[in-house]
């Protein structure tokens, strides 16, 4: 394999594995940082995650995820918040400085988007000062318009950058990520836009296959496999002056159900060929 240097893998890519044995594949094929998620890292025990990951030389480059900050209900939405703090706490155990937010979807019953995105933004303005004073960015992640109702209002990421830029960019950004927003013509621009201002806090790439599983959740395409032009897109984020990470986070039943090393190995493969 060639340059890996910027190359992260999502823990969610390769699910299948354990931590442990996420850790020494990561050791033995080069692959410097891992993204990880708060389930699994919590079940392994927190500290004991850093740990292993710290002992290993690998980099956490983001902890996924905070967010689902739409709630009406005063108790849902303390509960939310208290959970988003937790998440915070687990960055700075885990080492990284940057926590990937999904906004959260409509409550029941609601119809009213610009209101759920503004209940969002009161979040933020609790939690980005937290975050800041321990050293953690909020990396707000726009998701595709078809996961709007149930999972997350922010659908562009011109939506996510007019959240993000209420606050000090050391505190709150975007993700750029390729599955959710390579069909949006404006996003290019705003990419431009949030490097320029020291926006962008995460860089993930996924293709887009078709026809589309019936769970679309889980129809992430192993990069290579669909429609998007992943060079492209490193080349303009690149471009804007991002020199971080760069993760491939996959949700796919197919590649779950493959040994875990060896796909591990080909999505790093890939990450050369098509990303590079």
């Amino acid at each position: 394999m060639s340059d890996l240097s910027r190359f992260s893998i999502n823990q969610m890519t390769v699910k299948q594995l354990s931590l442990p044995e996420l850790t020494e594949a990561c050791v033995r094929l080069g692959v410097p940082g891992v993204g990880l998620w708060r389930e699994p890292v919590q079940a392994y025990g927190v500290e004991a995650a850093a740990k292993l990951v710290r002992d290993a030389g690998l980099a956490v480059t983001t902890l996924c995820r905070g967010g689902f900050l739409t709630a009406i209900d005063p108790a849902a939405r303390a509960e939310a918040l208290a959970d988003n703090r937790a998440a915070i706490d687990e960055c700075v155990t885990l080492g990284t400085d940057t926590l990937v937010l999904v906004s959260g979807g409509l409550p029941p019953g609601s119809r009213d988007l610009p209101a759920a995105r503004e209940r969002v933004a009161d979040a933020l303005a609790e939690l980005a000062p937290y975050a800041g004073e321990r050293g953690v960015r909020l990396a707000i992640e726009p998701l595709h318009p078809m996961f709007a109702s149930d999972r997350c209002v922010v659908s562009t990421l011109d939506q996510a950058l007019e959240l993000a830029e209420r606050f000090p960019a050391e505190q709150v950004g975007v993700v750029v990520d390729t599955y959710h927003i390579w069909w949006d013509d404006r996003a290019p621009a705003a990419a431009a836009r949030a490097g320029a201002a020291g926006r962008i806090h995460s860089f993930q790439l996924a293709d887009w296959v078709t026809p589309l599983p019936a769970g679309v959740l889980n129809g992430r395409g192993l990069i290579g496999d669909g429609a998007v032009d992943l060079r492209a897109w490193r080349e303009l984020v690149d471009g804007t002056g991002f020199d971080g990470p760069i993760e491939v986070e996959l949700f796919n039943d197919e590649l779950w159900a493959r040994d875990g090393v060896e796909l591990l190995r080909e999505v790093a493969e890939r990450y050369v060929t098509y990303a590079l």
